[in-house]
This record gives structure tokens, C-alpha cells and sequence, in this order.
């Protein structure tokens, strides 16, 4: 954990775009409340249809230019061009955007052709390439191997090109098991890799939703947490305080082992990311 150790310890945010004005509305008073943690940035994910991007747009510009916070757009570029992308870029340096989170992103239902960027690594060559150090660059690692891996040491290799190509900092995908975190540190020190790898969060709020979400990421829920969250049956309350406690002192030992910070996907909620947040001590 020695590479992690030596950066500054922050809390950062994710949002996804509101679909609607309500949602808006709701994101707006959400993030003014989350600001009490003081986020170290914003970040708004990134859908592959137009509708969904234009809302990402929206929900960009008003943290970047409406709020005293920083924003960092998610940016994915299965089936996207380099004019597209530059475009964005462009859009995103014209409004003060300092940071982006490249991802390669899904392949839309019908979609054959992934268009002129076929992973992750070659939006962050094209970043690199375009705007130089205009932004700083987080990619997604996945403690538990990539879904698409074979074995971890694949994994390793493709998330070291990624870096390789210009990231500055990595976001993982969501996870449970502490040894997770601390085994992946230790492989990427081993080969090379030396970036901040902030761990993301996912407070538990709803057991079949975190099911399915697990499902469709590939992120596993131990058999040990599935089933002391299965018992709470339709007592919510307990269930979300249980989780709360859960997922407070799994943020607290990654912090205590020297992890740069928590990211927490907050699902557009206050609560229970504020509550967790201000429970934390960070270094």
C-alpha cells in the first residue's frame, strides 16, 4: 500500500444525469447539501444515447459554472469519432473543466461497430494527443478483475497500458471486501504501476437494486453481507442503518491503510453518503 500512501487523502462524488426538470431540481439540492463534506470534485457519468449525453452536459455546466465545486465529467468512447470527441473536449475546456473520467463504456443494444476508439487506453492516447495536461484523467480499475479479463494478471496488463497512456489517477469500481483493495494495490505495485487508485463506494440502500447493479458490473456482494442484508425483509430502516455501519467502517480501513481518499457513488441521495462522509477521519 506504500504507493497509495503518499497522496493527500480526499472525498469525491458521482451524479448521473437527471432525466427529468424534477431531477434536476432534486440534483441541484443534493449537491448543495453534499458540499458540506467538501468534495475534492464532482463527477457526472455518461450514457451512450443523445439524450442522456445532453443531460450530462447540463448537469456538468451547472456544477462547473453554478456551485463552488469542480466537476469531472465522465467521458466513454464505444462508438464515438474523434471529431465527437474533441468536440466535448473542446466544450468541456471552453467551461473550466479541469478533470475527466475516461471510459471505454457498453456498446449499445444493436451496435456492431465500437467506431474509431476501441478501449479506454486509445480515448486516453487521444486526450493526451488533442489537449495535453488541459485535464487531468481518471480511469476505472476493477479490485476484482475486469468482467472481461480471463485472470487478473490480464487485467493488470491492460489497466498498466491504460495508465501508460496518460491517466493520473484511477477510480475503482465498487466493492465490499476490503483484501480486494489491499491484493490489487499490492499487483500493481509489483508491475509497475504507481497512480492514485481511489476506491469508489456504493452505500447500501436498496438490497435488490445493489443485487442487480453487482450483476450487471461484475462487482461481487460477499455471500456474508447478502445474507444479513436478505434478513432484514422488509424492515428498510434497519437494513439501511446496517449498511451504513457496514459501508462507514470499510471506508474507515481503507483510509487507515492509506488508500488516497473514497469516492462515493451517490446515487443523486444525500443520505447516507453525508452521514458515512462525516464520519470518516482522513490523514
Amino acid at each position: 500500500m506504500q504507493s497509495q500512501q503518499k497522496h493527500r487523502q480526499q472525498l469525491s462524488l458521482e451524479f448521473f444525469p437527471p432525466r427529468t426538470d424534477k431531477g434536476m431540481e432534486n440534483l441541484k439540492t443534493v449537491a448543495q447539501e453534499l458540499g458540506a463534506i467538501d468534495p475534492f470534485y464532482m463527477s457526472v457519468t455518461y450514457g451512450a444515447g443523445g439524450t442522456t449525453q445532453e443531460k450530462t452536459m447540463e448537469t456538468v455546466r451547472y456544477i462547473q459554472t453554478q456551485t463552488d465545486f469542480n466537476s469531472a465529467p465522465h467521458l466513454t468512447c464505444i462508438g464515438a469519432t474523434h471529431e465527437s470527441i474533441l468536440s466535448l473536449l473542446n466544450e468541456y475546456e471552453a467551461m473550466g473543466v479541469k478533470r475527466i473520467v475516461a471510459l471505454r463504456g457498453d456498446l449499445p443494444s444493436g451496435m456492431m461497430d465500437p467506431g474509431e476508439f476501441k478501449y479506454a487506453s486509445d480515448l486516453v492516447a487521444f486526450i493526451k494527443e488533442q489537449k495535453g495536461n488541459t485535464f487531468k484523467i481518471e480511469v476505472a480499475a476493477y479490485p476484482e478483475t475486469h468482467p472481461q479479463a480471463r485472470n487478473c494478471d490480464i487485467g493488470i496488463k491492460w489497466f498498466k497500458h491504460k495508465v501508460e497512456q496518460g491517466a493520473d489517477a484511477a477510480i475503482t469500481q465498487y466493492f465490499y471486501n476490503f483484501d480486494s483493495y489491499r491484493y490489487f494495490i499490492d499487483n500493481c505495485e509489483k508491475n509497475g504501476i504507481d497512480l492514485p487508485i481511489i476506491p469508489g463506494i456504493m452505500p447500501i440502500t436498496n438490497y435488490e437494486n445493489l443485487i442487480r447493479f453487482s450483476q450487471g458490473c461484475g462487482a461481487e456482494v460477499p455471500r456474508w453481507l447478502r445474507c444479513r442484508l436478505e434478513s432484514f425483509e422488509d424492515d428498510q430502516a434497519g437494513l439501511i442503518e446496517f449498511g451504513k455501519d457496514v459501508v462507514t467502517e470499510l471506508s474507515q480501513k481503507l483510509l487507515d491503510a492509506g488508500a488516497p481518499g473514497i469516492h462515493f457513488y451517490s446515487m443523486n441521495k444525500t443520505e447516507p453518503t453525508l452521514e458515512i462522509a462525516k464520519a470518516l477521519t482522513l490523514k
